[in-house]
This record gives C-alpha cells, sequence and structure tokens, in this order.
C-alpha cells in the first residue's frame, strides 16, 4: 500500500482537476444564463465574454463569486448579471454590498445584523442613505488617496460600487419599464424614418400632451443610458473597424429619432429581458443564440478567446492550485513524521501538479492578453508563487527531505491567496498604461526582476522552516540543517543573480521612457535594496562572518526587503511606479513583517536553546 499511496494520491489530485474542467451548463427547463454570460462585450478597453463582467464586479463588492439568497439559494454569476441587466428591480433585493466598517453603517442607519452574514447588503437597504452617502463621498475624494481615512475609503469605495451596479442596470435596456420589449416596439410603430423629430413637434403643437410626453420620457431614458451605461454592447458593422466603434445601446436607441428604426441588437436586448421576466426558456435561449450568431458572423476569430475566457474563469485554475499546494504542504509535513520517503513523494506529485496547473493558467491568462505573463501587481503574484514552485520542485529532486515540497506547497498558497485578494479591484486581465505598453521590457526586465522576487522570498521561506525545525522540534538533524544551509545558499545565489540583471534592465527601460537611467524613485530604492541584501548575505557566508542560525535570519529578514520593494513601496503613493496599485494591504504587509521579525528573534535569542543543535560551520554561532 505505501508503495502505491503516491500514485493514489496523485490520480486523486487528477480526478480533482478534471471534475474543475467540466463545461458548466444551465438547469434543464431554465432559461440558458450560461450562454448568456458567453455574449461579447466591450468594456475597459477590451472585449470581454458577460460572465466575466459579472465575476469581477462580484468580486469587487463582495469578494467572492456567488450571491447567496435568504432563502438559502446561490445563484451563479451569469444567473446575478442576467437579472441586474435584465430583470428591472429583481436585483435590488439581492445581498451583494460588503460594508465592514461601523461608521459607515450608522452613515446608512444599518446594523451588521441586518445584512447578509452580518456584512453584506442589498441596494434596497442601501437606498435610503444613498443621498448621505454621495454627500460624503464628495466630501472624500478631494483628499489624496494615501491621506483619506479608513471611513472615508470605505464611503468612496460602497459610493463606486453602488454607481456601478446602477450603470450596469442601464447596459441594456431602458431601466424602470416594466415592458422594455413593448415600449420600444410600439415607440419604433409611432416614428416613421427620418421624421421623428418632427412628429414630436406635431404631437405638441395638436397638444397631444400624453404622447408627447411618452417620447420625451423614452428619450430621457435613452439619453441616461447613453450616459451612464457601463457596458458597450453593441459591435460595429464592419469587422475591421477598431474596438472604438463598438457602442452602447443608449446611444444606438437616440440615433432611432433620427433613422425611424430600433438597431437589432437593442431590440433584441430588450426581448432577452421580456424572456427572462416571463421564464419563457425556449424564446430566451433562441434570442441569445441568434445574438451570438450574428456577432460571430464578423468577430469569428475575437469569439475565440471569449469562449476560452468563459472556460477558464468557470475552470478557476488558480483555486484549485490552493488547494493542491496546501494538499502539498501537509503531506510533507507529515514525511517529517512518518512514512519520509512514501509521504514525501505524494507531496511532491501534488506539488508538480499544482505547478502544471498554474503553468496552463498563466500560460491562458498570456494568450487571452497577448502579454508576457507579468503585467500588473496580480498577475506578478501568480508569477512569483510560479517560479518559487519551479525552484522547489528541482531542490526536493536533489535533496529528497520534503524540506522544499514544504516551502513549494506554503509559497504557492499564500501567492494564490495573494493574488485573489488582489483581484478584487476589478479585471485582472486590464489594458496597459501606456508607459508599460511594451512586450519586450515586460518580458524581460519585469520578469526578470520578478523572478528575483520569486526566488528571495524561498530562500526565505526555506531559512524559515530551518529556525522552526531548530527551535520547536527536534527534527533538524544535522544532514537536515546542511541540506538546507545548502539549498538557502544556492537560491540565494540564483535570486541575486536575477534581482542584479532585472534592476539594471529596468535602469535601461526608464531611461528609454523617461529620459534618465535612475531617479531614487522609492521602487527603483527598493528593487536596489534587494540586490544589495542578497548580496550582504552572501558576503557574510563567504567571510563566516556568522554561524547557520545568523545566516538563517538574515534570510528571513530577505522576506521583509523583498516584501516592502514589491508592496510597501506602492503604499507611499509617489513616484512613477505607484500607479494602478492598492493601500489596502499595509496592515497584511504589517502583519508578515511582524511575523518575520518573531522568526528572526527565535533565531538568534542567545537565551533560548534549541532543541536540536546542528553543527556550525563556524565557530561564531549567531
Amino acid at each position: 500500500m505505501k508503495k502505491f499511496f503516491p500514485l493514489v494520491v496523485l490520480a486523486l489530485g487528477l480526478l480533482y482537476v478534471g471534475s474543475t474542467l467540466r463545461e458548466p451548463r444551465a438547469p434543464a427547463g431554465a432559461p440558458d444564463a450560461v450562454a448568456f454570460g458567453r455574449l461579447p462585450v466591450l468594456v475597459g478597453g477590451r472585449i470581454k465574454p458577460l460572465d466575466t463582467v459579472a465575476r469581477g464586479t462580484l468580486l469587487q463588492f463582495q469578494g467572492r463569486q456567488t450571491v447567496r439568497l435568504a432563502d438559502g439559494r446561490k445563484l451563479a454569476p451569469d444567473e446575478w448579471l442576467a437579472d441586474v441587466l435584465l430583470a428591472d428591480k429583481k436585483a435590488h433585493a439581492y445581498p451583494v454590498f460588503e460594508i465592514l466598517h461601523p461608521d459607515v453603517l450608522a452613515l446608512l442607519k444599518l446594523k451588521a445584523e441586518d445584512g447578509a452574514g452580518q456584512k453584506r447588503f442589498s441596494y434596497e437597504q442601501l437606498l435610503p442613505g444613498l443621498e448621505e452617502l454621495e454627500r460624503q463621498a464628495q466630501l472624500a475624494l478631494p483628499v489624496e488617496a494615501q491621506r483619506r481615512t479608513r471611513f472615508q475609503r470605505e464611503v468612496v469605495r460602497l459610493r463606486d460600487n453602488v454607481g456601478l451596479y446602477v450603470r450596469l442596470q442601464a447596459s441594456l435596456v431602458p431601466p424602470d419599464l416594466e415592458t422594455p420589449l413593448d415600449a420600444l416596439t410600439s415607440f419604433q410603430n409611432s416614428l416613421p424614418a427620418g421624421i421623428a423629430a418632427v412628429r414630436l413637434r406635431q404631437q405638441k403643437q395638436a397638444h397631444d400632451e400624453a404622447a408627447a410626453a411618452r417620447l420625451m420620457d423614452l428619450a430621457g431614458r435613452f439619453d441616461f443610458m447613453a450616459q451612464n451605461a457601463y457596458l458597450l454592447p453593441i459591435p460595429p458593422d464592419d469587422a475591421e473597424k477598431d474596438d472604438t466603434a463598438w457602442r452602447n445601446t443608449g446611444a444606438v436607441l437616440l440615433d432611432t429619432f433620427q433613422s425611424g428604426a430600433i438597431e437589432a441588437h437593442a431590440l433584441s436586448f430588450a426581448g432577452l429581458a421580456y424572456a427572462w421576466r416571463g421564464g419563457k426558456t425556449d424564446e430566451f435561449n433562441t434570442i441569445v443564440r441568434l445574438l451570438r450568431a450574428e456577432t460571430e458572423k464578423r468577430f469569428a476569430a475575437r469569439l475565440v478567446k471569449v469562449d476560452a475566457e468563459t472556460r477558464f474563469s468557470a475552470a478557476a485554475p488558480f483555486y484549485t492550485g490552493m488547494v493542491l499546494f496546501v494538499a502539498a504542504l501537509l503531506l510533507a509535513l507529515g514525511s517529517w513524521l512518518k512514512w519520509p520517503e512514501t509521504l514525501g513523494r505524494a507531496a511532491l506529485y501534488l506539488l508538480a501538479l499544482g505547478f502544471v496547473l498554474m503553468t496552463a493558467g498563466i500560460a491562458t491568462r498570456m494568450w487571452l492578453e497577448g502579454r508576457p505573463p507579468v503585467t500588473n501587481l496580480y498577475s506578478s503574484a501568480l508569477f512569483v508563487a510560479w517560479v518559487a514552485v519551479g525552484l522547489c520542485l528541482i531542490l526536493e529532486k536533489i535533496h529528497p527531505r520534503g524540506l522544499a515540497s514544504a516551502a513549494g506547497g506554503l509559497i504557492g498558497f499564500s501567492g494564490l491567496i495573494i493574488a485573489h485578494h488582489l483581484s478584487l479591484t476589478g479585471d485582472t486581465l486590464e489594458m496597459m498604461r501606456a508607459v508599460l505598453d511594451s512586450n519586450f521590457w515586460l518580458a524581460t526586465h519585469v520578469v526578470v526582476i520578478t523572478m528575483g522576487y520569486g526566488s528571495t522570498y524561498l530562500a526565505g521561506f526555506l531559512a524559515a522552516l530551518y529556525v522552526l525545525r531548530g527551535a520547536l522540534t527536534r527534527s533538524l538533524d544535522r544532514e537536515t540543517a546542511a541540506a538546507l544551509e545548502r539549498m538557502v545558499y544556492g537560491i540565494l545565489c540564483f535570486a541575486t543573480l536575477f534581482s542584479l540583471v532585472g534592476t539594471i534592465l529596468g535602469g535601461i527601460w526608464a531611461d528609454q521612457s523617461w529620459g534618465r537611467f535612475w531617479g531614487w524613485d522609492p521602487k527603483e530604492n527598493g528593487a536596489l535594496i534587494i540586490v544589495i541584501w542578497n548580496a550582504l548575505i552572501l558576503h557574510v557566508r563567504w567571510g563566516k562572518l556568522t554561524g547557520p542560525r545568523g545566516l538563517m535570519a538574515l534570510a528571513v529578514f530577505g522576506n521583509i526587503v523583498t516584501s516592502w520593494s514589491w508592496f510597501g513601496t506602492n503604499l507611499l503613493g509617489v513616484g512613477l511606479h505607484s500607479y494602478g496599485f492598492t493601500d489596502r494591504g499595509f496592515w497584511a504587509l504589517i502583519a508578515f513583517a511582524t511575523s518575520q521579525l518573531g522568526l528572526i528573534a527565535l533565531a538568534i535569542a542567545p537565551g533560548l536553546p534549541w532543541r536540536s543543535q546542528p553543527q556550525a560551520n563556524t565557530p561564531r554561532e549567531a
């Protein structure tokens, strides 16, 4: 049984991964919200499926992709978005707005117990306090983002989320109409081509106030949609036109006053609303199918990526990777206690499977975006974890003791958790800022410097294992200690090289972009500090200025140095590299740095006897 246990674990892992790759399907007899989610729209400068809009919006609103209703039912992202876009006010009752700050709740005259899970509230609940929310947001907006209080940041965030919800509702059909299809059909029949404005004047002159009022009301709704709609769902007639030719529904409906005929897509969206509200499955599915077929005539190549993105989001490979890395970590820790070869090999297999899954996920993102692997902070978290796990696989092959597998599982899981929290700010496949729009430098400087981050973290995590095993257990024998020392040293050499080369390449890019090689920007200083710190550790080892415990303490401090360069410099809100980042991770960064300082204290405390005493490589221990 022990002989086949690693293979059984691997088979179970493969089955789990395979189960996540099944194509999602709508329940039988229900309108096909999954197919609706595959319809393409233009948002944020790129064409994406409605499914991506739904998932990204829910993550931004509430930190998760499903909506739990009061009766215990769960709505999938596509179902929720269909209700928002097509079902008029039905989605107003869904608790999707997360509010954690007590003063914001008091501002809205709400209590935590009023919300789902004591933190999620519906648009209906927020509605009475929106005027005061807007007033407080207007007071906070003139304050620089980095100087706002937590209350002000939460007010602005909630106000922006509510605004996004309103803009979504105005994207496909005129808001607050009970029967959009009837209203638009009647509107079209009353407007002969080319004389819409004339007809309106005639009605006013003939004192047909009711008809004139209806036309004015529709015109007002169309104008509201044209000014506020979040989605651009109507593609251009010519596939050769660029993405700026996509239009929102409100602008197209306003054109009806001149053309006298409603554009086919706009009328189809009203038909979708009619079918969705009435639960007319066949009609809804037919309209979705026709809309899809019409778009495929002109954008077949673009829709390949739209479909792939939908499948990719549904499969959630990085969430699956979290599970695999946690399992690998537990098996590696277990191998230190019993069955070291059997459990160690099983941990290695799961770590390798997680690495393959991460590789596939990153490669898919690269294909979808048409960019190198690192383009923003989210993708850098993925790539840092990927680099560290890949190095751990090599180290575990060289030193099969479960040490590198444990470090790989921990770093892989931590990196994916960080990436998940970074995804809460919106689309992770966002368009590049102009200054970063260079695939060459993204593939050289950014990739190389990020490899330096990942390898420096790995050295620090391996050193942390050394400290924890030496101080808290009796398992750090001389062979294990020597293996960890060699691993930390080898990884630090790798990290120093890539950090140095990446920093130099960054200077060359800066010279091309801004006309200067080095400007003592906080991010530039952070990169230099990583190089200097890694070089310092290597010189300390070469000069035998400390023993193993001191060396490991220095490597652990490298985690703080790297975290400051990677995240911390962005919290300052100054410098040319502070664009597009968030200050929400401040306390997480402080907590992480505090934990690393605790490990350093554990390593070098002179009065703290270690339970195991590995032989030092020099008499000067710590």
